[in-house]
C-alpha cells in the first residue's frame, strides 16, 4: 500500500480555556486554501456556538473516527481532522484508519452567532489535552470559538511551533473521493425522532474480537422507528458493520432525529453502503459506511469512469475556475455558466471529488467546494486499476469489433468485454467476483479508453473534412 507522510504545522495547540468573558474554544489552523491562494494558517470564524455541548460532542465524534480502525484493530496515528469554512456554515470531515467510515460534522448557520464565516480548507488541531477538556463539558453557557490563530499569535509567534507528522495512505485519499461519488447516489430513506434513534443505536451489537461484529445487516422502516430484517427484502437499508455507528453515541443526548440514507435495493442484493445522519441543534453529524467493515471505500471503483475519459479532464479544469466555496453546488447554474450539459458537470464534479475538491452533503443532496490539503493528485496516478488499463492500452493489447472488445492481457490470456445497454462485462475474474459491483474491471477500463480514442479521432476526421481539409 503507498503510503507518504503528511507533515502539518500549528502556531500552538489548540486549547479550551475560561476567562472573565467566559469559555473560549480556540482551533488551531494549518497551511491551507483560501480564495486568495495558500495561506499558512487561515482563521474561518470567530464568534460563539449556540448550542456549546452538541457542537462540542459532535467535533468529538469526528475525532473519534480519525482515530479508530473498525476492522483489525490496531494503534496507529490519526490524522487531523479537516475543516471548510464555507461562508455560511463550518464542515469537519474525518476518514477512519481503516478507510471504511467518513465522518463530518456539519455547523450550520443556527449554530454558529457573531462573527462571519470564512472560505478555505485545511487541517485543524484536536490533540488529546483538548479531548478531555471538551468531553467535560456539561453546560450550555456561552461558548466563543475562534477557527484559525488570534490577533495576538499572528503578531507575537514568527513560525509554527506545534509540527506533527503522520502516514497518509493513498487508500484513505481514494476513500474520499469514493465516499463522495457513492453517496451521490443515495435517497433519504427512513427518520427517526430522537427516542427511537436512541432506542434503536443503544441496542446495535457491540464489536467482536477483530473489530467487527459479524456480516452485514438490514433495517426496514416500521412505523417510527426500524425494524431489523435478515435479508435486503425491498425498502431495506443496508447497515454494514453495526459497530461503527459507535460514535454516534457522543451525540446522542443532543439528537432531534435520525435520518439514514441509502441506494435502492431489492431481494437478494449485496451488501451496500449507507448514511447515517444525526441532527442536532444547528448542525447535523453524518457517518457513511462502507459496504463492508473489512472493505474501505477506496477499492470502490465508482470514480475510475470519469478518471478514464480526457473529456472529464478538460470539463473538470473549467467547472474548478467555477467554484468558489459554495455550501451547495448548484448543477444547472454551473452548466449554465460553463456551456456544458449537466451530465458533463455531474462527470465533472466527480472528476474534482477525486482530488478532493468536492464533498457531497446527502441532507442536501448537493456538492460542496473544499479543497483537502493534501498531495491528493497522486491518488489518480496510483491507483492500480486505472493505471493498468492505460498500461493495457499503451501495449496495444485492446482490439475493437462493434458491441465487443478483447484484450489480450500481460499473461497472454484473452479477456472478451461486451457493451450490454452501455454497461461494460469482461470474461475476467474480476468481473465474475463482483459483476460490476466495484466498478469496472482493468480490461473494461482499457476498452473504454480505447473506444474514446476512436470517437475523438473520427470526430477530428469529420471536422477536417467538413472544413475543406482532405
Amino acid at each position: 500500500m503507498t503510503r507518504s507522510l503528511h507533515a502539518v504545522a500549528y502556531r500552538r495547540p489548540s486549547v479550551l480555556d475560561s476567562g472573565a468573558d467566559g469559555r473560549r474554544l480556540g482551533l488551531e489552523t494549518s497551511r491551507g486554501a483560501t480564495p486568495t491562494g495558500t495561506t499558512d494558517h487561515p482563521r474561518f470564524f470567530t464568534g460563539f456556538l449556540t448550542a456549546p455541548q452538541a457542537a462540542s460532542a459532535g467535533l468529538l465524534a469526528v475525532a473519534d473516527v480519525a482515530a479508530a480502525r473498525y476492522y483489525q484493530r490496531q494503534v496507529r496515528a490519526s490524522l487531523d481532522p479537516v475543516v471548510t469554512g464555507n461562508g455560511d456554515r463550518l464542515r469537519f470531515e474525518s476518514f477512519s484508519g481503516c478507510g471504511g467510515v467518513y465522518a463530518r460534522l456539519d455547523v450550520l448557520t443556527a449554530g454558529l452567532d457573531g462573527g462571519e464565516v470564512g472560505h478555505g480548507t485545511t487541517n485543524v488541531d484536536v490533540n488529546n489535552s483538548l479531548r478531555e477538556a471538551l468531553s467535560r463539558i456539561g453546560t450550555d453557557d456561552p461558548l466563543h470559538l475562534r477557527v484559525g490563530p488570534d490577533d495576538l499569535t499572528v503578531t507575537t509567534l514568527d513560525g509554527p511551533v506545534v509540527e506533527k507528522k503522520v502516514p497518509l495512505p493513498d487508500r484513505w485519499l481514494r476513500g474520499f473521493a469514493e465516499s463522495q461519488v457513492i453517496a451521490a447516489g443515495f435517497d433519504l430513506r427512513a427518520e427517526l425522532p430522537a427516542a427511537e434513534a436512541v432506542r434503536f443505536l443503544r441496542a446495535l451489537p457491540k464489536a467482536g474480537p477483530r473489530g467487527a461484529a459479524g456480516g452485514p445487516r438490514w433495517v426496514v422502516p416500521a412505523g417510527r422507528g426500524l425494524r431489523p430484517t435478515t435479508r435486503a427484502v425491498p425498502g431495506a437499508v443496508c447497515l454494514p458493520g453495526p459497530e461503527r455507528l459507535s460514535a454516534l453515541q457522543r451525540v446522542l443526548r443532543h439528537a432531534t432525529t435520525l435520518r439514514v440514507y441509502g441506494p435502492a435495493v431489492g431481494t437478494g442484493s449485496a451488501a451496500t453502503a449507507s448514511a447515517w445522519e444525526m441532527v442536532l441543534p444547528g448542525m447535523r453529524l453524518t457517518l457513511t459506511l462502507s459496504p463492508d467493515a473489512s472493505r474501505g471505500f477506496s477499492g470502490e471503483g465508482g470514480v475510475l469512469d470519469a478518471l478514464a475519459t480526457e473529456e472529464a479532464a478538460g470539463d473538470a479544469e473549467l467547472i474548478s475556475v467555477l467554484l468558489a466555496w459554495e455550501p451547495r453546488i448548484d448543477v444547472t447554474d454551473l452548466a449554465a455558466a460553463s456551456g456544458l450539459t449537466p451530465q458533463r458537470v455531474r462527470a465533472a464534479l466527480v472528476r474534482l471529488g477525486t482530488s478532493g475538491r468536492v464533498g457531497y452533503d446527502t441532507a442536501e443532496a448537493a456538492h460542496f467546494h473544499r479543497e483537502l490539503p493534501y498531495d491528493s493528485a497522486r491518488v489518480e496516478r496510483h491507483n492500480p486499476r486505472l493505471r493498468s488499463a492505460r498500461d493495457l492500452v499503451a501495449a496495444g493489447a485492446v482490439a475493437l469489433d462493434g458491441a465487443l472488445g478483447t484484450v489480450t492481457a500481460q499473461d497472454g490470456h484473452v479477456h472478451r468485454v461486451r457493451d450490454e445497454a452501455g454497461v461494460l462485462s469482461c470474461t475476467c475474474l474480476w468481473w465474475g467476483k463482483y459483476r460490476g459491483g466495484r466498478g469496472p474491471c482493468k480490461h473494461a477500463l482499457a476498452v473504454r479508453m480505447v473506444r474514446r480514442g476512436a470517437a475523438a479521432g473520427r470526430g477530428t476526421a469529420m471536422a477536417r473534412v467538413d472544413g475543406g481539409v482532405r
